[in-house]
C-alpha cells in the first residue's frame, strides 16, 4: 500500500504524543526518551506497513503500548517492548540490534514473545491441561503475558485486524473474511486470556474482553439486554439515587470524604445470571454494584475505615450475611482488596463495594499497579518484587480456571516437564533434561535412529544438548547414521532408551548371525570340527561369555580367521 499517507502521518504522531503525555506523568526523562527511541526504530522498519484492516501498524503497537501504560500499569521497558512487539516478525530488524539499542532484557522479552505466538494453536485444545501448560510454563518473564494481554485487548478492538470480522450491531452486514481466524481467536480469549485476567486482578480488561466474546458469540441476546438496559436508566438513576441519599448523608455526618459510583453489572454478568438462574432480564434482582472510594485513609487505619462504612451501610440496608466478601483483611493473590457486601433494597438487591483510593487504584490495574503505585526508592526492586508476585500467582497452572464454564481442576503436579516446539508448531512434552535425542525418538524412531544433530531456535546443537522449555527443534538426519551403545548416554526417556536397546540388540543378532554363518563356512572350508567342550575353550581364549559374543567378534573381524584355525586344530590335538 506504500507510505503512510499525511492525515495517517498525523494520526499518529498525536497517538504517540498521547502516550508521552500518559507515561511522562509517572516515568523519568530518560525512560520517556527510553520509549522515544523505540518510536523512532518503528517509524525506519514500520512506514507503510499496515494490518490486515488497512489501519497503520504504527497505530496498533501505540495502541498496544498504551493499554500496557494506562490499563495495566506497565513501566518502560513493557512500553518499549509493546512498541517492538511485532519488529522482528514483520521487518528487518534482528534481535541483536534490539539488544544493542535497548538492552538484553527487552531482547529476552521480545524473543519470549515471538515463542508464543509461533504455537501452532490449530493443532491443540486450548481448553486442555497440556495445552495451558505449555503457555504458561514458555513464560520466562511475566512480561511477556502482560503483553499478550494488551495485545489480545487491542486486536479486541479491531476485529477486522484479525483476518476476519463480525457483525457489530444488529442490521450490519460485513463480509467475513477468515470465519476460522475469529473462531481461534475468540477460543483463545475465552479459555486462556480472560481467566488469567481474572486471576491478574485485571477486572477491566477482562470485562471488555467478555463483552467482546458475548457479541461475537450471543449478539442477539448482547443487544436485547443493552438495549433494556438502556431503555430503563431514568428508573434505574431515580432507584439509585434514593438509594445512595442516605449512605451520603451518613457519611457526610460521620465526617467521612468519599467517592460514590454505581453502574449496571456488566451484560456478559447479566446474561449469565438469567441463564443459572433461568430468568428473563427483568427478574434478575442483582442488577447493581456501588463503589464507596474512602479518600486519605491513613495504612494503618484503612481496614478500620472500610469496616466502619459497612458498619453505616449495614445500618440502613438489610445485608446478605452470606454474600459477605472481606479481601481486606486477607487480600486475593493478585493483590485485590475490597470489601463486598450485597443488601436488600425495594425489593432487589444492590452489591456494595468498599474500599480505600490506594485499594481501587490496585483494583482497577492489576497487580502491576501495586507496585507502580508504591514506585518510590529503587524501582528495578518494586518490578522484581512485582514480577515474584505475579509468578507465584500463576506458580500453579491449575489455580486458574482456564475454564469458565465447568471450573475443573486438575491435581497440581510437579514442573518437571518441558515444551518443545517443532517446525511445524507442533508441541511435544518431555521430561526436564531431555536431549535432541529423546525429541528426535519422540517424533519418530526412525527420526531418532538416523539424527545427526538439530538446529535449536536457528543454531545447530549436537544429538547430547539439553533442551530448554520452549525451544524450536528441527532435526537434522542422515541416512548413513545409525544408533550407537554410548547414545545410551546422551538420553534422559525411557521411549528412547528402549529404543537404542533394541536396535542395538536387533543389530547384535544380525551380527551374530552373520559371524555363526562365516565360522561354520570356514569349519567346512578347512573340513575340521570343533567339540563343544572345545567350543567352549575358544570362547574363553577370546574372552567371549557367549557365542552370540564370539560370532559378533567374527562379523566385526575383531577375531583373526587364520589365528582361529590354528588355535581349533591345537585344541582338537590335545583332545585326541
Amino acid at each position: 500500500m506504500g507510505k503512510y499517507s499525511e492525515q495517517e502521518i498525523v494520526e499518529i504522531g498525536k497517538a504517540f504524543d498521547d502516550l508521552v503525555q500518559s507515561i511522562g506523568e509517572t516515568m523519568t526523562l530518560e525512560e520517556v526518551g527510553y520509549a522515544k527511541s523505540a518510536y523512532e526504530l518503528c517509524w525506519e522498519k514500520y512506514n507503510g506497513i499496515r494490518m490486515k484492516s488497512g489501519r497503520p501498524m504504527m497505530l496498533h503497537v501505540i495502541e498496544v503500548a498504551q493499554i500496557a501504560y494506562s490499563e495495566m500499569g506497565l513501566h518502560s521497558k513493557s512500553v518499549v517492548c509493546s512498541l517492538l512487539h511485532n519488529i522482528v516478525k514483520f521487518t528487518d530488524a534482528t534481535y541483536e540490534e534490539i539488544q544493542e539499542k535497548f538492552g538484553e532484557r527487552v531482547a529476552l522479552i521480545l524473543k519470549g514473545l515471538h515463542k508464543i505466538t509461533s504455537i501452532d494453536y490449530d493443532q491443540y485444545n486450548v481448553q486442555s491441561d497440556t495445552f495451558r501448560k505449555l503457555f504458561l510454563s514458555m513464560i520466562d518473564d511475566i512480561r511477556v503475558l502482560m503483553i499478550i494481554i494488551a495485545h489480545c485487548l487491542a486486536n479486541c478492538r479491531h476485529l477486522d485486524e484479525i483476518d476476519g470480522n463480525i457483525i457489530v450491531n444488529p442490521g450490519d452486514s460485513v463480509e467475513t473474511i477468515s470465519k476460522k481466524s475469529l473462531e481461534r481467536f475468540f477460543e483463545n480469549t475465552k479459555y486462556l486470556i480472560i481467566p488469567i485476567t481474572h486471576r491478574l486482578g485485571l477486572y477491566n480488561i477482562k470485562k471488555e474482553l467478555e463483552e467482546a466474546l458475548m457479541i461475537y458469540e450471543n449478539p442477539k441476546e448482547y443487544y436485547e439486554i443493552k438495549n433494556k438496559i438502556t431503555e430503563s436508566k431514568v428508573k434505574q438513576e431515580e432507584m439509585m439515587a434514593d438509594f445512595l441519599l442516605p449512605i451520603r448523608m451518613g457519611l457526610s455526618q460521620q465526617g467521612i470524604e468519599a467517592t460514590i459510583k454505581w453502574r449496571t453489572k456488566s451484560i456478559p454478568s447479566i446474561f449469565a445470571k438469567m441463564q443459572a438462574q433461568g430468568v428473563p432480564f427483568e427478574k434478575v434482582y442483582d442488577l447493581f454494584a456501588v463503589r464507596i472510594i474512602i479518600h486519605n485513609s491513613k495504612p494503618s487505619k484503612e481496614i478500620a475505615d472500610c469496616w466502619g462504612v459497612y458498619a453505616l451501610v449495614a445500618s440502613l440496608y438489610k445485608p446478605e450475611e452470606k454474600r459477605l466478601r472481606d479481601w481486606i483483611t486477607k487480600p486475593k493473590a493478585s493483590g485485590y482488596e475490597s470489601l463486598h457486601t450485597t443488601v436488600h433494597y425495594n425489593k432487589v438487591y444492590v452489591e456494595v463495594q468498599i474500599r480505600t483510593e490506594r485499594m481501587d487504584y490496585i483494583a482497577e490495574k492489576g497487580g502491576a499497579s501495586h507496585w507502580s503505585y508504591k514506585a518510590s526508592g529503587d524501582k528495578s526492586q518494586t518490578v522484581d518484587e512485582w514480577l515474584n508476585q505475579i509468578r507465584n500467582i500463576l506458580e500453579d497452572v491449575n489455580s486458574v480456571d482456564f475454564n469458565p464454564l465447568d471450573g475443573k481442576k486438575a491435581q497440581k503436579g510437579k514442573a518437571d516437564k518441558i515444551y518443545i516446539i517443532t517446525p511445524q508448531g507442533e508441541v511435544k512434552q518431555l521430561p526436564l533434561g531431555s536431549t535432541i535425542l529423546d525429541f528426535a525418538f519422540e517424533i519418530h524412531t526412525s527420526v531418532g535412529s538416523q539424527c545427526i544433530g538439530a538446529r535449536v531456535n536457528g543454531k545447530m546443537q549436537p544429538i547430547r544438548h539439553v533442551l530448554s522449555n520452549g525451544d524450536r527443534v528441527e532435526i537434522q538426519t542422515s541416512k548413513k547414521q545409525s544408533p550407537k551403545a554410548d547414545w545410551l548416554g546422551y538420553v534422559n526417556t525411557e521411549k528412547a532408551k528402549s529404543k537404542i536397546r533394541r536396535f542395538l540388540k536387533d543389530e547384535e543378532m544380525k551380527d551374530s548371525a552373520l559371524g555363526s554363518s562365516i565360522f561354520h563356512r570356514k569349519l567346512k572350508n578347512w573340513k575340521i570340527s570343533i567339540s563343544d567342550k572345545n567350543f567352549s575353550e575358544l570362547l574363553k581364549k577370546y574372552n567371549c561369555e557367549s557365542g552370540i559374543e564370539f560370532y559378533n567378534k567374527i562379523a566385526n573381524e575383531q577375531i583373526n580367521l587364520v589365528e582361529m584355525k590354528s588355535v581349533i586344530m591345537s585344541l582338537n590335538e590335545a583332545d585326541a
